[in-house]
């Protein structure tokens, strides 16, 4: 029997360590809680659940961070959660059958709360977080694990809301920046930090990295598609649309099974329809076409994918451009079924069209 250690490193988090700690206690073998300064109850938490605490002074290096943590885990297997995580779904059978098999990096689905066209939603993302003993971190802020078994998905899932409506793009920045100094063509680096400018609002500047990064990113890079999805929102906001329209190409193959890819390829036809009605109103057909392959792909397991593209949202948007055409039986129709999935935006535009 493989055994499995928790590893955290925490600062002032009393108010999420416990439900953090109390949704993964079943599952492990020992918690070891790296602790960077807390002020609050922090500590007194941990200790509370069992937890074996270690005190690390902060050197705005993540990883380091990480690694003290992991040098105290005695586990064979290592997993890594913070405390604004909260772990959804995942048994101690399935943890454990995965650990006996050949070594691998697990892959944990972290679904996170977001807000995103002034609604509250949600981005399911597949990180690596179920290591082997012996695997260790680098990097000073989104720190990667340094390994090259291969990346595996498990049935391990965690509710995350550490960013929502809280800004830690400063923080962030400030350590990509001093990371990019010794790695300039990182693509990894390059991609977080145009993601931080894109987040903060300055479109332009965060276009200038994503450019750079999509130039030394790789056809097989396991976060391909978070950059290729971001970097197109972003070249929405900048308005640069034609340039988008050549990556879309270059893209689509890859990415055919992709809905949040066909997603945004409907808004990219549906802006330049508007931006130029007379030169580009024979992409008009391309919106719905895009909106339907969403439907029929569904929602995915595979990529990182905001929730809605492969169903509701797509099917809402379905409604919005049926209604432009005045095909207000197809419109209803769509909206029915954006409704039927919860989306309240469906339910109200219903509501007004009776």
């Amino acid at each position: 029997m493989r055994k499995l250690s928790l590893v955290m490193i925490v600062k002032n988090e009393e108010k999420v360590l416990a439900r953090c700690l109390d949704s993964v206690k079943h599952l492990v073998d020992e918690m070891i809680v790296a602790d960077t300064g807390s002020t609050d109850d922090t500590k007194k938490i941990a200790h509370a659940y069992g937890a074996k605490v270690c005190d690390y002074v902060w050197e705005d290096d993540f990883a380091k961070a990480r690694n003290f943590a992991l040098s105290y885990a005695a586990g064979d297997w290592n997993l890594i959660l913070d405390a604004d995580e909260v772990l959804t779904q995942g048994t101690k059978e399935r943890i454990q059958r995965f650990m006996e098999q050949p070594e691998a990096i697990g892959r944990i689905k972290v679904v996170s709360k977001i807000r995103q066209d002034h609604e509250i939603r949600t981005s399911s993302t597949w990180v690596s977080r179920l290591i082997p003993k012996g695997i260790y971190f680098e990097g000073r802020v989104h720190e990667q694990i340094i390994s090259n078994l291969p990346r595996v998905n498990t049935e391990i899932e965690v509710n995350h809301d550490g960013y929502y409506e809280t800004d830690k793009t400063g923080r962030n920045l400030r350590l990509l920046l001093l990371e990019l100094d010794n790695h300039p063509s990182d693509p990894y680096l390059l991609y977080q930090t145009a993601k931080q400018y894109k987040l903060s609002g300055q479109y332009q500047t965060a276009n200038d990295y994503f450019e750079k990064c999509y130039q030394f990113l790789g056809r097989n890079a396991g976060y391909r598609d978070l950059v290729v999805i971001d970097y197109l929102y972003n070249i929405l906001a900048t308005g640069k649309l034609l340039k988008g329209l050549g990556m879309i190409e270059k893209e689509r193959a890859q990415f055919a099974d992709y809905p949040d890819f066909h997603f945004v390829c409907a808004l990219f036809y549906m802006e330049l329809v508007f931006s130029d009605v007379d030169k580009y109103i024979h992409l008009f057909p391309e919106i719905e076409r895009e909106y339907q392959t969403c439907l029929q792909l569904g929602e995915t397991d595979k990529y990182s994918t905001t929730t809605g593209t492969g169903s509701f949202l797509a099917a809402y948007n379905l409604g919005v451009y049926y209604e432009t055409t005045g095909d207000m039986t197809k419109a209803k129709e769509y909206y029915t079924r954006a409704a039927a999935d919860g989306y309240e935006s469906a339910s109200t535009r219903m509501k007004e069209l009776k």
